[in-house]
């Protein structure tokens, strides 16, 4: 028997409506909001505001886990963890680091404020003895070295196929003399023609898809003079991949051989009130791929390079902040990071310039455009050719409006705003330039 539509009465009929139940609308206006959330099994999007949740504290000679590793700080986080979230409350000491600190979801790592110091131990390098491929979880090492079970290590080697550098993270969980397991595979071979060489470099506060994080109130020392330089692609003294919703807040990160804050692929993350100097890359590292991250209030000061936009970051706010002494760039914004918002910052002594627009020149429209630079102060920028504001490449369709942009020690070359010969439109209005030699130098072509 064939089937029959449904009229759009009995199809009503059948969900126990009738058409004069429609008369509010709530059918097609979309759910009703949730006003009295309660603890659901299963429901992970809806949580009532409890008052108190649980809270560990760890210290050096007190508090409910005691210690001064990383041992004992990954114990309380996990603790809390296991049972829903809450906070680990680092009390004043220094926790000593042989390996990174791993942030699960739903945490607070809140520490005691400058008397709560987290470092790490010099790195070390020795060469591999052997060949691992890459489906190997082993790895041996040669001669005498100071490697433990438990250690946080850095692989690395160049690749055989293209030339190319690997670099693997991984942890050391077992060992019979020279060789030790390791905490996965390595995906990637490892062979004596490459020159592979074991590390003990790591980032001290990292994390990999997990969400819902906030570190708080605590200072982060990389202890730049006893170790080699780790990428900020890799590490810093915070390092997150693929995470959300993460928020940084009085928490000072320095003196690290890399980056400062550095997160690739995350999205919504706040710094707030934060300190990042003395780091030898980068202070802020909105890494690539990062959408809505929103840098304000925090200092950025005596890094080679202050707020560095990577790639494809987007809707982004850096607002309030100041940069300060950075050894190259103050900001530095390109490769498809548009429609971004940097305001009210106060932009001094940048050693080259003091914001560059990078001429990202790989594909069709890579560069930054859709940016507004807004109510920025921008103070003595570069050496005696020293530019203000460097716009490269085909960089198109920014905003530099009301900003101050002026230089206190001498005309010297130096120049305000230089826009280069490809940019394309570009909007300067109500700005203050002063002490320049050049104020404006539009390099296009009428």
């Amino acid at each position: 028997m064939p089937r029959k539509l449904l009229s759009r009465r009995r199809f009503l009929q059948c969900l126990g409506l009738t058409t004069g139940s429609l008369g509010s609308g709530w059918l097609f206006a979309g759910p009703p909001p949730v006003t009295s959330p309660r603890a659901t099994d299963g429901d992970d999007r809806w949580e009532p505001d409890w008052d108190e949740r649980l809270t560990i504290t760890v210290g050096n000679q007190s508090g409910d886990l005691m210690g001064n590793s990383d041992k004992v700080i990954q114990a309380a986080l996990d603790y809390v963890a296991r049972l829903g979230g809450g906070t680990v409350h680092l009390l004043p000491g220094t926790f000593t680091l042989r390996n990174a600190v791993f942030l699960p979801s739903e945490v607070r790592l809140l520490g005691s404020g400058p008397e709560t110091v987290i470092t790490k131990i010099a790195s070390e390098t020795v060469a591999l003895a052997d060949d691992s491929d890459w489906y190997d979880q082993e790895i041996t090492l040669t001669g005498k070295h100071g490697f433990r079970v438990g250690d946080g290590i850095l692989l690395k080697a160049t690749n055989p196929s293209h030339g190319g550098q690997t670099v693997i993270k991984r942890t050391l969980v077992a060992r019979s003399g020279n060789r030790f397991k390791l905490s996965e595979g390595l995906r990637e071979n490892l062979w004596l023609t490459g020159k592979p060489t074991c590390s003990s470099l790591f980032p001290l506060l990292t994390s990999e898809y997990t969400s819902d994080v906030v570190i708080e109130n605590l200072t982060l020392d990389g202890n730049l003079a006893n170790n080699e330089n780790l990428n900020g692609n890799y590490g810093g003294c915070v390092f997150l991949q693929d995470c959300n919703r993460y928020t940084l807040r009085g928490v000072t990160a320095r003196n690290y051989n890399g980056d400062g804050i550095s997160f690739q692929i995350c999205h919504d993350v706040l710094i707030e009130d934060c300190r990042c100097h003395d780091n030898a890359d980068l202070g802020i590292h909105p890494g690539s791929g990062s959408q809505r991250p929103i840098i304000r209030d925090s200092r950025m000061e005596r890094n080679n390079l202050g707020l560095f936009w990577c790639w494809g970051v987007k809707y982004g706010l850096a607002e309030g902040n100041t940069m300060h002494a950075n050894r190259s760039f103050g900001i530095s914004i390109g490769h498809c990071d548009t429609d971004n918002v940097m305001r009210k910052n106060r932009i001094t002594n940048s050693g080259k310039v003091g914001i560059l627009f990078r001429d990202d020149a790989r594909g069709n429209d890579f560069w930054a455009n859709r940016n507004l630079i807004e109510n920025n102060q921008i103070h003595d920028s570069g050496d005696e050719n020293g530019i203000a504001i460097d716009i490269q490449g085909r960089t198109r369709d920014v905003e530099i409006i009301d900003n101050e942009i002026a230089e206190t020690r001498a005309p010297m070359n130096r120049t305000a705003i230089r826009i280069g010969a490809d940019a394309g439109t570009v909007t300067l209005a109500n700005n203050s330039v002063e002490g320049f030699a050049t104020e404006v130098d539009d390099r296009r072509v009428p």
